[in-house]
């Protein structure tokens, strides 16, 4: 009688397994299963850890987890051996609506603070940001629906995916020690992230107190969105950096007067990861100031990447091309006219120079055109002059000056962070970009708390 060996399965678990054991140092599934009870023959906790390995697996929509665990060994990434029919879409249903029913906000935060006790996360640093998830589908309005009442409304709204046209629901999230998520909340779709920051900022310290920070022990890093009078004042003496928005008079003041004086005080490479051939280190240079919002003095910092200018000069030189093609199509239809009066001609050239361009001028001049009376001149006289008509003479030249301002400005960006000096660098990288264009091209500037506190 022959040996009769087992079968051999064999699966594609890639790095499944890594979310597994994370999962188990923080306790995800006890932690699910004691604040959401259930008579289900399968734990609550073990379903919802499927449904992460099925989301961070890479499949999209979360759906079909039966044929997903079908091909996965169920044993190494659930901890038991399951049977993929218990991840049936009935099942996955009712516990997401048990975890519904328990409030999803207080399960996330319960997770996150057995997450916090077991990494000791960097709280110093809070970070707050909005995005937008887009839905398919036509959803009612809860007026409409069935059910009224609704934990959100899945609308219409400004869109940071780039898709105006689908529906959607806003996601606000406080994080900690690069992106750690600690708080989350779904919003409606149409909902502005300068009220969510209002909303947030008023319960901020409590939230925080349940992690052991104490009040003025952290300080809030948020968009320009923070930037508004309600926001600034519910800070009140709460440390902050933000970005200033372009819109803002006082971010171009800043930036101009930083290229003006040409101060600057470099900074260096800040990024931890080597550069490469196609990705370059990004180096920094700086230059404080201080802005005045809503009667109340602010530090601010501009600063200068040498990535970013690299990336404007591109834009900088469609501009140039536009300031220049713009001043010599008002030339060339100025030197067509043909004027009687000098007085005329002297207000054309007048009008000429002064219309708006960004890198260029123009010299205008009044030529004479002399109109001779009929009949041959004599050789022995000069022609007599009937009448004098004017015509303008036109060179356009660039404005040397204003393009070496307007490259340093484009690469500038303004930051205002309050905290105190000794206690952190004033040059917060932030990745997000402005949205918004001053007459100086772009830049991103910061405002952060009282003068008083530094």
């Amino acid at each position: 009688m022959g040996l009769v060996l087992p079968t051999i399965e064999a699966y594609q678990v890639q790095h499944l397994p890594i979310v597994k054991a994370y999962a188990d140092k923080i306790g995800l599934v006890e932690a699910i299963n004691q604040l959401v009870p259930t008579e289900m023959a399968i734990d609550p906790g073990t379903i919802v850890l499927g449904m992460i390995l099925d989301t961070l697996s890479g499949r999209s929509p979360l759906y079909r987890l039966e044929e997903f665990f079908t091909h996965q060994d169920t044993a190494l990434l659930l901890g038991k051996a399951v049977p993929p029919e218990v991840f049936q879409d009935d099942t996955v249903g009712r516990v997401l609506e048990r975890l519904y029913d328990t409030g999803t906000m207080k399960v996330f935060t319960a997770c996150a603070v057995r997450a916090d006790r077991v990494f000791g996360f960097d709280k110093r640093y809070v970070h707050f940001d909005t995005t937008s998830i887009t839905v398919y589908g036509d959803y009612l309005p809860p007026e409409e629906a069935e059910e009224q009442e609704a934990p959100f409304r899945i609308t219409y709204g400004y869109s940071k995916d780039k898709r105006p046209d689908l529906k959607q629901f806003v996601l606000s999230t406080l994080c900690v020690d690069r992106a750690v998520p600690l708080w989350g909340k779904p919003e409606d779709g149409n909902t502005s992230d300068k009220t969510v920051n209002n909303t947030v900022l008023s319960n901020i310290a409590t939230f925080l107190a349940t992690h052991g920070v104490a009040p003025g022990a952290y300080i809030y890093v948020a968009d320009a969105a923070l930037v508004t009078e309600d926001n600034l004042a519910a800070l009140g003496d709460t440390l902050f950096i933000t970005r200033l928005p372009a819109t803002y008079n006082e971010c171009g003041r800043l930036i101009t007067e930083a290229v003006a004086h040409n101060a600057w005080a470099e900074v260096g490479v800040l990024a931890h990861t080597k550069p490469t051939k196609h990705r370059p280190g990004t180096s920094y240079k700086a230059s404080e100031g201080e802005v005045t919002l809503y009667g109340r003095p602010y530090r601010a910092v501009v600063v200068h990447s040498s990535a970013q200018d690299k990336r404007q000069q591109q834009r900088l030189e469609r501009d140039l091309q536009t300031s220049q093609s713009t001043l010599q199509t008002a030339a060339r239809t100025a030197e067509q006219q043909e004027y009687f009066c000098h007085a005329d001609a002297e207000a054309a050239a007048a009008t000429l120079r002064a219309v708006p361009t960004a890198y260029h001028l123009v010299d205008v001049t009044v030529e004479e055109r002399p109109i001779y009376g009929r009949g041959r001149p004599s050789s022995h006289k000069p022609p007599t002059i009937k009448t004098m008509h004017y015509r303008l003479k036109t060179t356009v030249k660039p404005d040397a000056e204003r393009i070496r301002g307007g490259k340093t400005r484009r690469a500038a960006s303004c930051y205002s962070p309050t905290c105190p000096r000794q206690a952190t660098s004033p040059i917060v990288p932030v990745t997000s970009s402005p949205s918004t264009k001053s007459n100086m091209g772009r830049s991103k500037t910061m405002a952060s708390s009282r003068i008083r506190s530094l």
